[in-house]
């Protein structure tokens, strides 16, 4: 007999008043918090101005939050949400892209800098990132919860079977994953995310990583990026047009936009060891 686990988890936590408060929501205020807290306790621990954390809070999560929304309604489904404008705005509905957060809370740091710290946005850079794993695992667990962005059929014994979603979406596999226990490739992510918090935590409090530049930030975006690139082969692909676009290129619209962080990663790293007299910016 198969093994596997039967997944029936409600997406919805509480309902107050008709309005519903879903496991995913939690997940990602949780996210939010523990990201906030590592990075307040990195500016703490280098004695910088208080009100440079309060600053960068403010710009992180605006540039996060629009960020992660346009890139979901402009990479996915530019055609219904352009002719839609309105519908752009109803971020409570769902949908969140990690490659338009990660751009927009790109944007946030470097007016951040600009504004506030007058720091480079590598050296910001290399400290958010840390909090930044920590607060990704936990938007995919809220994916778990939402039994949504899972992989195709597997035989393993942890394969989970998604009952609630009876969608399921556009299979990688001709036929689709029927009633067959799936891989849990939002556990796969969280996993390698909390990893990659513990690495980048230990290079920052025991290391001299942090002297060199783009290092840290380099390591977390290889390993976030490149362990991405291989588990979308595992995943159902998201939209239609992503069917074709995996038969004409091999890849989906999440590998294409994981590229540009995987070769800044390794940019980053090499050219934070190539100088060993590149130190931190002291300003």
């Amino acid at each position: 007999m198969l093994a596997f686990i039967t997944w029936d988890v409600s997406p919805e936590l509480v309902n107050i008043f008709g309005r519903e408060i879903r496991w995913y929501g939690l997940c990602w205020a949780i996210g939010v918090l523990c990201t906030s807290y590592v990075v307040q306790k990195m500016y703490e621990s280098e004695k910088l101005p208080e009100k440079w954390f309060d600053s960068l809070f403010v710009y992180v999560l605006i540039g996060l939050i629009i960020g992660a929304r346009l890139g979901h309604c402009l990479f996915y489904d530019p055609g219904y949400y352009l002719s839609h404008p309105i519908e752009i705005l109803k971020i409570w509905e769902g949908g969140l892209a990690s490659h338009g957060g990660a751009i927009g809370m790109t944007i946030g740091i470097w007016l951040f800098c600009r504004n506030v710290s007058k720091k480079s946005i590598i050296w910001a850079l290399d400290r958010l990132i840390v909090g930044v794993a920590i607060g990704a695992a936990f938007i995919r667990v809220g994916n778990l919860m939402n039994s949504e962005i899972y992989g195709g059929p597997t035989t393993m014994p942890w394969g989970f079977n998604f009952v609630r979603d009876k969608s399921w979406h556009l299979p990688i596999v001709d036929g689709g994953a029927g009633e067959l226990p799936c891989h849990p490739t939002q556990i796969y992510e969280a996993l390698i995310y909390f990893a990659i918090f513990i690495l980048t935590m230990y290079m920052f409090y025991k290391t001299r990583a942090k002297e060199k530049q783009g290092l840290i930030l380099g390591i977390s975006l290889i390993g976030i990026f490149l362990s991405r690139f291989f588990i979308e082969y595992m995943k159902n692909v998201q939209e239609p047009f992503e069917v074709q676009m995996r038969a004409s290129v091999g890849i989906n619209m999440g590998q294409l936009l994981s590229i540009p962080f995987i070769l800044w990663g390794f940019w980053l790293v090499y050219n934070a060891l190539r100088n060993k007299e590149q130190t931190i910016d002291k300003k």
